[in-house]
């Protein structure tokens, strides 16, 4: 990220990373599998024949008190007929219309789609017993704005397991924080053109990746469901709270449109036909190994009316670039399935205890690992963009590696960048597999093919001529070695020189001549 805004400082004001939309999932843990299920029923003295008129009875207990509480604070309860009307156009238009500025909004109710359980009879044995099932129920969506998290909703499944939802958006909270200590912005739709005091902004935004939440989502979840409630006599023991989808966003702020406007779709054209697959992996932190990926790897682009949009997907997971409002360019990475990653935490292996790397859970106790991989994730993408509109002519990135060098008193002879054999080696040093770890000797044998013959002999001699090339690479400033290891990686200046070299040699004379 730091070579991305050193690239273009002229043009940039600075950088904001976070959380941008926020989706928490609360399930009741208790109730949530079947056995769970028969356990509640059990305990509340209910028959499986009263199954369905019980939960009705919850379910009607559910809206009565949605009800109530908008009658409380005089606002309205609303029946949706269809449940693909946006609900969020609907709150915010009530809310400009009623100008609310704290406290909720508005109650608003549809029929969705839900997963939950039902009666059974089995055919063979004329038995009845609990399935899971996927049916339609009644869902609740309160709206608040939210003293400290702005316009935000609660989303409550009214049919067994009474599943809820938390939405709300890191940028609005952002904008109170900065209200709160005085800091002066503009603001755009939901990101930030100009911050006054930006380290500060940072470390207010960077606090949501270390709230306790469970404690607020918790609060948020009585107000709507009672039934959690200790005098509710249910005991249903409380919502254990996920992520379900996070967006983290890194925007950077350019003076004007004109400057993002000039760069921006050079950025597409080198993002859409120079980042392979291995690339898009290595962006996300994955193996990078094609061989061992069993998954699905894409990218494509999109115009819309806001402007051009490019995605790359790595199975569930993404990463994207958009300019907003004109003059931010915004990289962000949403997370649906965290489990792709690994967080490091206390484990228990034949018995005994220890510290391992295991998948990343969804619950928020893993929410500070999840903000690591992802402004990692974004910080990766900005720095392989960085190469892209360097101010400078060809003959200035390739002049100086075409003369000879001489390095602690040993001479060294000039590179021939564009000369076939060359571009092989620096079409090998370039592969996205040795983006992250680096690349040893034996990696460049082994794409070279030069590990084929069984005499020691020449497999000697062949390590010797690559170790001349590392060298020679070194001499020149290509590669940096990695200390105490047998890993080399590429420097700034390599990759600039490398890239340039190879995109050099694929230019159509045709467009030149033109």
């Amino acid at each position: 990220m730091e070579r991305f805004v050193e690239r273009h400082r002229d043009r940039v004001i600075g950088v904001l990373s976070g959380f941008d939309r926020m989706l928490f999932r609360g399930s009741l843990r208790s109730i949530s599998y079947t056995n769970g299920i028969e356990a509640f029923l059990c305990s509340q003295h209910v028959l499986y024949k009263n199954f369905g008129a019980f939960v009705q009875k919850l379910s009607n207990g559910l809206r009565d008190h949605a009800k109530r509480l908008a009658q409380q604070h005089q606002r309205p309860f609303q029946f949706l007929a269809s449940a693909k009307v946006s609900k969020e156009a609907i709150a915010r238009g009530i809310m400009e219309r009623d100008g609310i500025h704290d406290g909720l909004i508005c109650v608003l109710s549809c029929v969705e789609s839900c997963q939950t359980f039902q009666i059974r009879k089995d055919a063979e044995t004329g038995h009845i017993h609990l399935t899971p099932a996927l049916r339609k129920c009644l869902f609740l969506y309160f709206y608040f704005i939210d003293r400290e998290f702005g316009f935000m909703h609660v989303r409550l499944q009214t049919w067994l397991p009474f599943a809820v939802q938390v939405c709300m958006n890191g940028r609005e909270y952002l904008a109170r924080q900065m209200d709160r200590a005085g800091i002066g912005y503009e603001r755009r739709d939901n990101c930030f053109t100009r911050i006054d005091d930006l380290p500060r902004a940072q470390a207010l935004l960077d606090k949501l990746g270390e709230r306790h939440w469970p404690s607020f989502l918790n609060r948020l979840a009585r107000r709507v469901n009672p039934w959690i409630l200790a005098e509710s006599g249910l005991d249903l023991h409380g919502y254990y709270w996920t992520m379900r989808e996070g967006e983290y966003a890194t925007d950077v702020m350019f003076k004007d449109a004109a400057s993002l406007a000039e760069l921006y779709p050079r950025l597409v054209d080198h993002a859409i036909q120079q980042f392979s697959c291995q690339d898009v992996l290595r962006f996300l932190g994955r193996r990078t190994t094609l061989g061992r990926f069993r998954g699905e790897c894409h990218s494509n682009i999109t115009r819309r009316m806001e402007g051009v949009r490019i995605k790359h997907w790595v199975e569930e997971n993404s990463i994207k670039m958009y300019d907003k409002q004109g003059s931010v360019l915004r990289i962000e990475t949403t997370m649906n399935n965290p489990r792709r990653f690994k967080v490091r935490r206390r484990v228990t292996r034949k018995g005994k205890p220890g510290m391992g790397w295991l998948p990343l859970r969804k619950g928020v106790a893993d929410l500070p690992r999840r903000v690591e991989i992802c402004r990692a994730a974004n910080g990766r993408y900005l720095e392989a963009l960085a190469v892209v509109n360097r101010p400078s002519p060809t003959c200035e990135v390739l002049d100086p590696v075409s003369r000879p060098v001489v390095r602690e008193s040993r001479p060294y002879r000039p590179l021939r960048p564009i000369s076939c054999k060359d571009a092989e080696v620096f079409q090998i040093i370039l592969r996205g597999e040795f983006s992250i770890q680096g690349f040893r000797n034996k990696d460049l044998r082994e794409h070279l093919r030069l590990d084929r013959s069984p005499d020691r002999a020449a497999q000697r001699r062949n390590s010797g001529r690559i170790t001349r090339w590392l060298r020679l690479l070194r001499a020149h400033g290509l590669i940096n070695k990695v200390s105490t290891t047998r890993y080399y990686r590429i420097s700034e200046k390599g990759h600039h020189v490398m890239t340039t070299a190879l995109r050099l040699r694929e230019i159509d004379l045709s467009t030149i001549a033109a």
